[in-house]
Formats: C-alpha cells, sequence, structure tokens
C-alpha cells in the first residue's frame, strides 16, 4: 500500500487549535517515548548562517513511530523559500507500514503554536486579552488563533521588522473575532499588552525586562540556537521561568543557554516543564502579579501527538 502524503492545506484545515491543545496535554501525560533530537549545523557557503538538519523520531509501544527531517535555512527568503522545510514520516508500529508522510513545515506550525497556547493555559491570567506578537513568519497567525482559542483575547498587536509582512499577518487572521492591528513601536506595544508571544530568527534581544509589567505572560518561540535571543537577562530576571522540555530548553536556546553560562539565572530558577505540567507532579500557581516566561525549543512528541489526530481526523486515507 502505497502511503498518502498529507499536505499543509489539509494539516490547517484538519487541525483545530483547540483540539491540538488538548491532544498535547494528553500526550505530554502518555507514554509515548522520545530520544533526544539530533542537531547538525551544516557549513552553507551561499548563506551567512550554517544549514541546521534536525531529525526528531518519537514513538508509541503498539501504536504509532514518527520521524520529522527538517532544514531550517535563515537565508531562504533570498529564494523566495520559507526559512523551515520538512517532511514528517508516520509509520504503524505493529506491522512496520508508513501510515503517511506529512508536510512538515505546516504541522510543525500548528503544533509549535499549539504548546505555545498549552503552556499559557497553565501560566498566563484566565483574564488575558491583549496579545502581542512579535515576528511574521508562518507561525505567526498560527500562534494567534492558538492564544486566542485558550485565552478570551480581544485585541492583537503584530510587529515585525518589515510593516509589509506584518499587515500581511493581519490579513491572515481576518477571519478570527478579535481586533488585530500591525504596530511599529515594539517597546510602547510590549507594555500594553497580557501576552506577548515571540517567533523570530532574532540573535540580539528583541524583548527588554524593563518594560515588562506585572501580570504579563511571556511565550518565547524562536531562538533555536545556543547564540540567539529574543528576550534579555532582565526578562528572565523579572520572570518565573517555565520550558516544554528541560533536556532541549537549557542547551538548544541561546535564551537561557547564555544566562545559564553567565550565571544570571541557575537551573533551578527553572520551575517546571510541560511534562510536569501536564501529568500533575507539579503545580504552577500564580500570582497576579507575577510575570511569566515560557521558553519552547520544540518535542518530538508534539509532532507524533500531532500527526496522530492529524490522520484521525482524515479518516480513511
Amino acid at each position: 500500500m502505497t502511503a498518502h502524503f498529507i499536505s499543509a492545506e489539509q494539516v490547517h484545515a484538519k487541525l483545530p487549535a483547540l483540539d491540538l491543545v488538548n491532544q498535547l496535554k494528553q500526550a505530554f501525560a502518555s507514554d509515548i517515548e522520545t530520544p533526544m533530537r539530533q542537531h547538525f549545523d551544516i557549513a552553507n557557503p551561499d548563506s551567512e548562517r550554517e544549514t541546521t538538519l534536525l531529525m526528531m523520531p518519537s514513538w508509541q509501544s503498539g501504536k504509532d513511530i514518527g520521524i520529522k527531517l527538517v532544514t531550517v535555512v535563515p537565508d531562504s527568503y533570498k529564494y523566495d523559500l520559507p526559512s523551515i522545510k520538512g517532511v514528517y514520516v508516520l509509520i504503524n508500529a505493529v506491522t512496520g507500514q508508513v501510515k503517511a508522510t506529512i508536510d512538515a513545515p505546516a504541522l510543525t506550525a500548528k503544533r509549535t503554536a499549539a504548546a505555545s497556547a498549552l503552556a499559557s493555559s497553565f501560566l498566563s491570567r484566565a483574564d488575558s486579552r491583549s496579545l502581542l506578537i512579535i515576528g511574521t513568519g508562518t507561525l505567526s497567525s498560527e500562534l494567534i488563533a492558538a492564544h486566542c482559542a485558550v485565552r478570551p483575547i480581544e485585541r492583537v498587536l503584530v510587529w515585525g521588522r518589515n510593516s509589509e509582512k506584518a499587515a500581511a499577518v493581519v490579513n491572515r487572521v481576518k477571519h478570527l473575532p478579535v481586533e488585530v492591528t500591525a504596530v511599529e513601536d515594539l517597546d510602547g506595544a510590549i507594555a500594553s499588552v497580557d501576552i506577548i508571544s515571540c517567533a523570530t530568527m532574532s540573535i540580539d534581544p528583541l524583548i527588554k525586562g524593563k518594560l515588562l509589567k506585572a501580570g504579563q505572560h511571556l511565550d518565547m518561540v524562536g531562538a533555536y540556537r545556543p547564540d540567539m535571543r529574543e528576550a534579555d537577562d532582565d526578562c528572565l530576571l523579572r520572570s518565573r521561568l517555565v520550558v516544554d522540555n528541560y533536556q532541549g530548553a537549557l542547551k538548544e536556546t541561546g535564551d537561557l543557554a547564555i544566562p545559564l553560562k553567565n550565571g544570571v539565572i541557575s537551573k533551578e530558577n527553572v520551575e517546571a516543564d510541560l511534562f510536569e505540567l501536564c501529568k500533575k507532579q507539579k503545580q504552577f500557581v500564580r500570582d497576579e502579579q507575577d510575570i511569566t516566561f515560557f521558553k519552547s525549543v520544540g518535542h518530538a512528541l508534539e509532532d507524533l501527538a500531532a500527526a496522530q489526530l492529524l490522520v484521525s481526523n482524515l479518516g480513511d486515507l
């Protein structure tokens, strides 16, 4: 039997944000096994940065095996291509038969946004009504939809270095029942919202801790390499820290690896990860004045859970 290819359009149509958030919550509390992902930096003579190859396997005994192969090329815009490209392969763990191949960038965008929303459901104030999206890539519109699915968001601000791209994000989410506006004053926007979600390729911090206000929640999605940062030291020092998974987050992202190396924070400052919260091994109780900081680096469990839900929603392929 030939494995079916599931397109980006099908992924977006068949993975509703709230359903996927609930799927991930169950997955983080399940018996899915996930080894450390393999991360390779490959010299790219035609680019200012290396090409990153990610290999992310995960499996559930007696059910499914999944592996994602992804390349990240920050300079892909030169070729009018997305920076993240790849494929996801879902395999029957009992027979070894390939069940489906799936557009990996679309699957990644959906599950990454859902993981952020899942974290927000634990960490942000339940009455959060305003959201700032920093970044204009594929993830931006997905993050808006996911955050709106778990909190009563009424107002969304979008900031990007390119104002035309920010306006395009606003256009992509016109269907959502919220007010969405592109803004140019990043610092002013940071100080005016309840939730800040940042998904960029930035090397230097975009968010200054001195601008944060009591009660805010930071959702940090970019800075996927140890030399990249989206938040400065003050953000960490003013916040209560939670990660998606300890193993990846403490070494793969400069948002944590750099301040850890410099002694700004210690591992003990990270209070929990999503596994502990979803398994109820830890309970996060926030004070109204707390600033919360969630750092996401991605986890193959999220891909497998999303792929399983997708195939289920599609029915007989």
